[in-house]
């Protein structure tokens, strides 16, 4: 079973080519230790663990042009069943459900303006054990240009609700699944935000301090793409990785 409901964020992963790199870069930023798959179909699939609980993974592209890339995943106790949901709501299937050894059925998934997303059915493999502390994950956001399409899609595929808030000058909008904020959706920041560029889906890890987080992730070789700032839910940073994957830190406060 997961450890949370059916179309709530329940894992996130990283492709990437330097995957001995990612074994050196997230466990010094996050405290994290690293657990190989040792099946050798698995290409030194990591699970990464904290104080001991799963809560994030990292494993080689699934094509070699794949750009360096933390993907969502989303809790489903049906994968075939999101499948034809997504077919039929203008999306995308990627890749078809398949089996991940004994540890659940996993797919991919695109919606009509290009974000991709995951969802895990679990068999052996609940998915992350522990969120919303440091080190862990604790919010998934969807930015893309086309909200209004994007509100239709997410209602059809998972039945999430939006909540819309104004943000300043912008509506930033909460995914709403029965009483539960599960997931949020914003506009590109960028007013030149080209046209043709497909949305996505980001992870954010909670950390103590977003300063000394981004800081650090400087220090061993990361870039910080977004300095610290206060946002209503924390003070965060968007950052990127040494090979390119763009994460974000924040810290929720007490």
């Amino acid at each position: 079973m997961s450890t949370v409901p059916p179309g709530t964020p329940c894992w996130a992963d990283l492709a990437t080519p330097d995957l001995t790199d990612a074994r050196r870069f997230y466990p010094e930023l996050f405290g994290w230790t690293g657990q190989v798959t040792p099946e050798p179909e698995a290409g030194g699939y990591t699970v990464f663990l904290l104080d001991g609980k799963p809560v994030a993974g990292a494993g080689p592209p699934a094509i070699p042009d794949q750009i360096p890339i933390w993907s969502t995943y989303l809790a489903t106790d049906d994968a075939e069943l999101v499948a034809g949901r997504v077919e039929r709501a203008g999306g995308q299937v990627v890749v078809p459900p398949f089996e991940v050894f004994d540890r659940g059925w996993m797919a991919v998934f695109a919606d009509p303006a290009g974000a991709t997303f995951s969802v895990w059915q679990p068999l052996a493999m609940a998915g992350a054990e522990v969120f919303n502390v440091p080190g862990a994950m604790s919010w998934n956001e969807l930015v893309t240009p086309d909200p209004e399409g994007a509100k239709v899609f997410y209602e059809l595929v998972f039945g999430w609700q939006p909540d819309d808030q104004a943000v300043g000058a912008m509506t930033y909008t909460g995914w709403r699944l029965g009483t539960q904020i599960v997931a949020g959706m914003m506009p590109p920041l960028a007013d030149d935000f080209p046209a043709d560029l497909p949305a996505y889906w980001t992870v954010y890890f909670a950390v103590a301090d977003a300063d000394a987080a981004a800081a650090r992730a400087a220090e061993l070789g990361g870039t910080i793409l977004v300095p610290p700032r206060d946002i209503p839910a924390g003070r965060f940073a968007a950052l990127r990785d040494p090979q390119g994957a763009l994460f974000s830190v924040i810290d929720l406060g007490p």
